[in-house]
């Protein structure tokens, strides 16, 4: 397994040394950019804080993501059973998402205030789309071989589509989840740095305001850790979809 991402490992290490390297020779202030070093000791010496902040953006990633994979599951049902409902929202659906993002997180705290409900809400508006798009395209690979045979033996359409849908859409389904996990923290942030009283945004943006480059990007680094955490989760759930079927056999 560790073979598999020995080259992502040994590029990320050289681009560090090199950033490392730079930053050393050529006297780069840390004001503008600090070290790897650098970050990781801010990162050390502000674990706590950071911390803090992290868990909380991570929870509403989580709930946020949560709520938007349920509510693509069941609209992608309803619009697989009604096609004409697919033809008259799917333009609108696309339209939601031409609407930028920094644009929209404002707008959010200005309507719902600071509390919970605006950043699970923008959090759903990113991740929703992805998620809906690769259920539907996953329905559409059903195998038309199996679905006439399941027909042929009288199966009602939603047993066809509980019984041959449904598993010819799990790898779409599984890769919306994975693009749509990398929206969530990013959207998250988005959220808190327009107006929030906890989280990476809001602290991203008071580091700022304070010129510790160091603190921002440390904050960064833990974002992209929150980001792994949350495909890693859904690599394991890839796993224990994948050998469930087998074990039923088995026994």
């Amino acid at each position: 397994m560790m073979l598999r991402y020995l080259p992502t490992l040994v590029i990320g290490l050289l681009l560090l040394i090199g950033w490392e390297l730079y930053c050393t020779l050529a006297s780069v202030s840390p004001l503008v950019l600090p070290a790897p070093t650098g970050i990781f000791r801010a990162l050390f010496l502000n674990r706590a804080e950071i911390g803090s902040h992290a868990l909380a953006t991570f929870l509403v990633a989580a709930l946020g993501f949560s709520l938007s994979v349920t509510f693509a599951c069941a609209t992608s049902v309803a619009l697989h059973f009604t096609p004409w409902a697919e033809r008259g929202l799917m333009p609108l659906f696309v339209i939601s998402q031409t609407v930028p993002l920094v644009a929209l997180a404002p707008l959010m705290i200005l309507w719902f205030g600071f509390g919970l409900l605006p950043k699970i809400l923008l959090v759903i508006l990113v991740t929703f789309f992805p998620m809906l798009l690769s259920l539907l395209s996953g329905y559409r690979q059903t195998p038309d071989a199996f679905a006439d045979l399941l027909a042929s033996m009288g199966a009602s359409r939603w047993a066809i589509f509980r019984r041959a849908t449904i598993p010819s859409a799990r790898p779409s389904f599984l890769a919306g989840l994975r693009i749509s996990a990398t929206y969530a923290i990013v959207a998250t942030i988005f959220a808190e740095y327009a107006g929030a009283r906890q989280g990476l945004g809001i602290y991203i943006l008071s580091a700022k305001n304070n010129f510790r480059a160091d603190l921002v990007l440390s904050a960064v680094v833990v974002s992209a850790a929150l980001t792994l955490a949350l495909l890693g989760l859904i690599r394991v759930l890839d796993h224990l979809t994948a050998k469930g079927p087998q074990v039923r056999r088995d026994a």
